[in-house]
């Protein structure tokens, strides 16, 4: 496993997202009230940020492209037309800094 630092914590406004690329992997970083959760930036359903999705309640965001929704905890397709996970990673904060753990 990798750790990165991938912004500061500032970076992502509560209800808020933030698209970021580790090691070639596009991971969409989400701030609920201060706690921090990252999933797998693509849509399942088509190739779609999902950073740039609208939160609809505290641990689901909606992407913007067909209104596919996925629990920002898991990466859990939640609703069609997605059908598969878009994966999560830990993700924390350390001295301000956000950090993000990717396999290898």
């Amino acid at each position: 496993m990798s750790i990165i630092a991938v912004g500061h914590e500032d970076d992502v406004a509560p209800g808020g997202a933030l698209r970021v690329v580790v090691e070639d992997t596009p991971i969409a970083i989400f701030n609920v009230d201060g706690e921090y959760y990252a999933i797998g930036d693509t849509c399942t359903h088509e190739e779609f940020s999902l950073a740039d999705g609208e939160l609809v309640d505290n641990f689901t965001v909606e992407c913007a492209l067909h209104g596919a929704q996925f629990d920002i905890r898991t990466g859990r397709a939640l609703t069609l037309p997605a059908t598969g996970s878009a994966g999560s990673y830990p993700v924390w904060v350390e001295d301000g800094e956000l950090k993000v753990e990717v396999p290898d």
